[in-house]
């Protein structure tokens, strides 16, 4: 799969120009016409040798799509899921990104702490009126490369898109390249999953910039080195309830599990913070399961911790005047060993990505064990320098 057609014709109109430029000596009828020499006869021209071009294509293999081909490195793309905008943004690419899936989910305020990190702040969002996505968009964007699991947007019946609305955006304006990593519950997705770290490694590929990639994954590796190192023992460590609860006052909540491996539970993977709902036979938050519960099915439970998501944009005492004030004047939430110790927090983004985890996971290091972790867990500047190809 080439990178678009516009990198196809502009490799056929150099050619054209080429050819034309050749043909400045020619003749009336289109021939060449040989040299003359001064007592007017006539030489044949010597003959030249021209060095093919170089061919500077390389391929990316990456499940679902498979193998695809770059003639030349994409500058401008579009996203999903928005930890994808965040892997590219760790190469230095944030300023090229053209849409989201979500803009509600795409969050940019951790890049203020790295300086001379940008990113595009106000990109297009895909979603429109009921989640259709408008095929017709993508045309208009006219991204270089589409950073998308394409099975994510056939399989979910809101987005209203068919196999071939796809493949015609492939051949028209770019090649998708991705996988849906954020979550591992949706039955359709048969065929390899990625961790953050390889998904990212990915990218870089896509971009050629794996130089990069590497410098930020020095940083992720030396902060979980440390984690790792002062965490207590596994017998200290807190379970939690993971859920989705978006309003000021939420009643009914839908769950996650944290053994499930998605990308967007990895700070707490790091953490080693257990499942409260393993072995209670509560389903996870998923494409074909919107099951909620309620207060009285968590007290049943009674989580160590509460992870509440649907208030990122809330600050921790916004979320605490908000959510948490609400749920210790609840009758029954009150009596959740959570509330009544709190430990009742913003769960975290849906997405992320690999510059996210690391505040995320300092963040939860931070408010879950206080003893062990207490301010930065990762240099800015060696992040930042990462970022910049300066490491």
């Amino acid at each position: 799969m080439d990178l678009n057609r516009r990198t196809l014709l502009g490799a056929g109109a150099s050619a054209v120009a080429a050819g034309l430029a050749g043909c400045a000596g020619s003749g009336d009828d289109g021939t060449e016409s040989p040299e003359s020499d001064e007592d007017g006869s006539t030489t044949e021209p010597d003959a030249t040798t021209t060095a093919p071009p170089e061919d500077t294509s390389y391929t990316v293999t990456m499940a679902p799509v498979g193998d695809v081909t770059f003639e030349t490195v994409p500058e401008t793309f579009t996203v999903y899921e928005s930890g994808y905008a965040d892997m590219a943004a760790a190469l230095g690419k944030g300023d090229d990104l053209l849409a989201v899936g979500n803009t509600a989910r795409y969050y940019t305020d951790h890049y203020d702490e790295l300086d001379g990190v940008s990113v595009n702040e106000e990109p297009t969002q895909l979603l429109g009126d009921s989640f259709a996505i408008d095929r017709e968009l993508f045309y208009e964007l006219d991204s270089d490369v589409h950073l998308i699991d394409p099975e994510w947007l056939i399989n979910n019946g809101f987005f209203k898109l068919e196999r071939s609305d796809v493949d015609t955006v492939v051949e028209d304006v770019g090649p998708f390249i991705g996988n849906t990593i954020f979550r591992r519950t949706d039955p359709w997705h048969d065929y390899r999953y990625y961790t953050l770290y390889e998904a990212f490694e990915k990218v870089a590929q896509v971009f050629q910039r794996t130089d990069r990639y590497e410098a930020v994954k020095t940083v992720h590796d030396d902060a979980i080195a440390e984690v790792s190192a002062s965490l207590p023992s596994a017998d200290q460590r807190p379970n939690a309830l993971l859920c989705f609860g978006a309003t000021d006052q939420p009643e009914q909540f839908s769950p996650y599990r944290l053994t499930d491996r998605g990308t967007n539970k990895k700070q707490f993977r790091d953490l080693g913070i257990s499942d409260a709902l393993a072995g209670t036979g509560v389903s996870g938050l998923s494409t074909n399961d919107r099951g909620q519960i309620d207060y009285e099915t968590m007290l049943e439970v009674d989580p160590d911790v509460l992870l509440v998501r649907g208030h990122e944009t809330k600050t921790e005492e916004e979320f605490r005047n908000t959510v948490v004030s609400f749920m210790e004047d609840h009758d029954v939430a009150s009596e959740l060993t959570a509330v009544r110790e709190g430990r009742v927090f913003r769960g975290g983004p849906i997405y992320q990505g690999p510059l996210q985890h690391l505040f995320n996971l300092e963040r939860f290091a931070n408010l879950l064990f206080p003893e062990q972790f207490s301010g930065e867990l990762f240099s800015r500047d060696d992040l930042a320098a990462a970022v910049r190809g300066e490491a």
